[in-house]
């Protein structure tokens, strides 16, 4: 299906003091009058984007928080405690950021349950053929944004898919299928979590179906660098999903349809798009790409947070970065890849001991929204990219019961090729080698996009941070073993208090 029209993007949130599930989208129109228009159901589904500019969602604490809790950065002397108790693990489930993440996935799902239980009455109240697909483009992203949701609460909440048989047994998230429900509030078992959230990607995958005949580049536009869903956002998300259910088979399909559409190019980090300035870094400078399968689109007036703030902090005299890279990660580049030049530059701080350091320019800002409006720091946050659906069907070849080792070494050199200054050979992989390379480069490729900290818990892999230059004492030298409680983030306070919910603790709640 096409998409037959384009949004005016709004921005518009709701916090309130009740459960996070009981929240009603500010800007639908009310209960009574429910959606009896098209134009109603265009409004509602402008909600559910809008509802992911929130800063504590991709361009915030989502992001940012996973990765700055594990081994990626460090605090800095004098930094201003921002995310401290996340960075040193003293983690309580009163933590208004997590808070923050928890209620606003769950706002994202209430908008599109909202939609959805309006769409049977309104579709039987249809006779236009185009308002009729126009209705089902609106359900296949309600859809495709509920699984979504669903997929950041399981992958932050909930423990690590290791079996069908285990995942009965372990705790999910609560589901809410509708809006309007008497049903129990409680958790469903992680299969049942992700079972249904599989389901939802079914739905949306046959109501965001591009007719691949009718499809025309050049009439309808690209499918890359998108600011809404289609078929193939919904690929990747059942590859990203598929891997972490350690389904390898279902992860190499969907990451493959991905890559083999041929509608996604990877960004050249050593071609350059304007003097000075390559592919890849432009992807970074302006939010343009043609990797991007879907990023969460600003303007000059509604945008979301600011990502790079805390890695800078500029006052427009000098830098006072609250987080630094680790020195490991930055050891992990060599001097051929243009990543690195991409994602940081080195610095001195404004701070009294004058730091010089490598800072993380990677989100320094859209030049765009700077140049139009002096908005700093303000990245679009690039939600799926095809370098990650490489890396996933990578790491499933090696990781499926019988390896390809060949074929997920195709994958990290197409990666590198695009990436490094110049990459002459093969990557060559083997079972000694092949997930110590996998790993290493989801870090260098994925640095900070909020990562780590879950592939840090699928691996069964803890960290040991080791002092760096005038890294805070408190936290330097963090030891985490493998499998600790809090890399399964405690379920909010609030929530396990609200009247009428039972909801189950997890461990890190205790």
């Amino acid at each position: 299906m096409k998409r037959i029209k384009i949004y005016a993007l709004l921005f518009t949130l709701f916090f309130g003091v009740t459960s996070c599930l009981d929240k009603y989208p500010e800007d639908a129109v009310l209960e009574h009058e429910a959606i009896v228009t098209i134009d109603q159901a265009d409004q509602a589904v402008i909600g559910i984007y809008s509802s992911f500019l929130n800063s504590a969602l991709y361009s915030g604490y989502l992001t940012l928080l996973p990765d700055i809790q594990a081994d990626l950065a460090y605090a800095v002397n004098g930094y201003t405690n921002i995310y401290g108790d996340i960075w040193r693990w003293d983690i309580l489930a009163t933590n208004k950021q997590i808070e923050a993440v928890y209620g606003s996935l769950y706002d994202v799902i209430g908008r599109a349950n909202f939609l959805l239980d309006n769409a049977d009455k309104l579709r039987s109240q249809l006779k236009d053929d185009d308002a009729l697909d126009r209705l089902e483009q609106y359900c296949g992203e309600a859809y495709f944004a509920r699984a979504l949701a669903y997929s950041e609460l399981i992958k932050l909440f909930c423990k690590s898919y290791e079996s069908k048989e285990d995942a009965e047994n372990e705790l999910g998230v609560v589901l809410t299928e509708h809006y309007y429900t008497k049903e129990k509030i409680e958790r469903a078992s992680l299969e049942e979590s992700y079972q249904f959230v599989i389901k939802d990607l079914e739905h949306a995958t046959e109501l965001l179906d591009i007719d691949e005949e009718e499809y025309d580049m050049s009439v309808d536009g690209p499918l890359y660098n998108s600011i809404y869903f289609n078929e193939y956002t919904v690929y990747a998300l059942r590859a990203r999903i598929a891997l972490y259910m350690k389904d390898y088979d279902e992860a190499i399909k969907y990451s493959s349809k991905v890559i083999d559409s041929n509608y996604y190019v990877l960004s050249s980090a050593n071609t350059e798009y304007a003097s000075g300035l390559s592919y890849y870094q432009y992807m970074w400078a302006s939010d343009n790409s043609t990797e991007v399968i879907w990023k969460v689109g600003f303007t000059n007036t509604n945008y979301g947070g600011r990502l790079g703030t805390i890695f800078f902090n500029y006052d427009y005299t000098s830098f006072k970065p609250d987080y630094v890279p680790a020195k490991w990660v930055l050891d992990l580049y060599d001097s051929y890849d243009m990543r690195y030049s991409a994602f940081f530059g080195e610095y001195q701080t404004g701070y009294s001991h004058g730091l010089t350091w490598p800072l993380l320019i990677k989100y320094w800002g859209n030049t765009d929204l700077y140049n139009s409006a002096q908005l700093l720091n303000m990245s679009m946050p690039k939600v799926f990219r095809l370098s990650e659906q490489y890396l996933i069907r990578a790491e499933a070849y090696c990781q499926k019961e019988t390896p390809s080792y060949t074929k997920a070494a195709k994958d990290i050199s197409k990666l590198r090729v695009a990436r490094y200054y110049t990459y002459g050979g093969s990557t060559p992989l083997n079972a000694e080698n092949a997930m110590t390379i996998i790993e290493e480069e989801r870090v260098k490729e994925l640095y900070m996009e909020g990562f780590r900290l879950t592939d840090l818990k699928r691996w069964h892999k803890g960290f040991e941070r080791t002092p760096q230059s005038q890294s805070i004492s408190n936290g330097s030298s963090l030891k985490v073993t493998a499998d600790d409680a809090l890399f399964v983030w405690p379920i909010p306070q609030h929530e396990l208090e609200s009247p009428g919910a039972s909801i189950a603790p997890n461990e890190s709640n205790k």
